[in-house]
């Protein structure tokens, strides 16, 4: 399945609260009309600490993330650039967000999430990924087709999803190429609670897969988020 996915920060001179609340309340209505849509979250982050792990953290400091589902992409391309809705969409992420990348991705379930309500009461985490210089994109892929196995035999995993980006825009609308937004995968995890995450990533499982996390990735940035499904 692909996703549409928004790296999104807030202007410098609203406060998180507001922001938080205008995504949620103007923003999201504004989106849910868009044509062909067939699911939307919003992801709000809540800190960015490296929590259970030690590893580089890259530039990246967003205040949120949204995840869009499409039949297809030629469909998503379609709906954000030439359908009716694109230019209030433009309008409204100008007036309150300072800035705004997309990626599309290949997502991968690899540990189905608990369906509602289950699904609220977990801690959800985001990690952008970039990998090691001396590796291809290829390489990437593999190495990370082979680290599903070990996140799988991680205890506390509650929900684990890998989304292989294959499209990028630094700026929305604008394609680019991968120096310009070097995201390689976004990772999507869930625990019952911190506690949870830090024996997952303390366990004999857990430090093996971060050893092998150390061989094909560069760095990893964290993000604690909630999550809001608006569609």
């Amino acid at each position: 399945m692909n996703v549409r996915m928004g790296l999104l920060c807030k202007k410098p001179d609203w406060t998180i609260d507001a922001f938080r609340a205008y995504w949620r309340d103007t923003h999201g209505p504004l989106a849910a009309r868009t044509p062909g849509l067939r699911e939307y979250w919003q992801n709000r982050v809540t800190d960015r600490i490296q929590r259970g792990i030690e590893f580089a953290r890259g530039p990246w400091d967003f205040d949120g993330f949204s995840q869009l589902y499409f039949d297809d992409v030629g469909q998503a391309n379609h709906a954000f650039r030439n359908s009716p809705l694109a230019p209030a969409l433009i309008a409204d992420e100008q007036h309150f967000l300072g800035l705004l990348h997309i990626v599309t991705a290949e997502q991968h379930v690899v540990v189905p999430v608990p369906p509602s309500p289950e699904r609220e009461a977990l801690l959800k985490r985001i990690s952008t990924l970039k990998r090691r210089p001396e590796l291809s994109e290829a390489d990437f892929r593999r190495e990370w087709i082979v680290h599903r196995g070990l996140v799988r035999k991680m205890p506390g995993i509650e929900g684990y999803r890998q989304n292989v980006v294959i499209a990028r825009e630094r700026v929305k609308g604008q394609p680019c190429d991968y120096p310009a937004l070097p995201i390689d995968g976004i990772v999507e995890l869930w625990f019952r609670d911190a506690r949870a995450l830090e024996a997952a990533f303390g366990s004999a499982a857990g430090q093996e897969t971060m050893a092998h996390a150390k061989t094909f990735l560069e760095e990893i940035t964290v993000f604690s988020v909630e999550e809001h499904r608006v569609v």
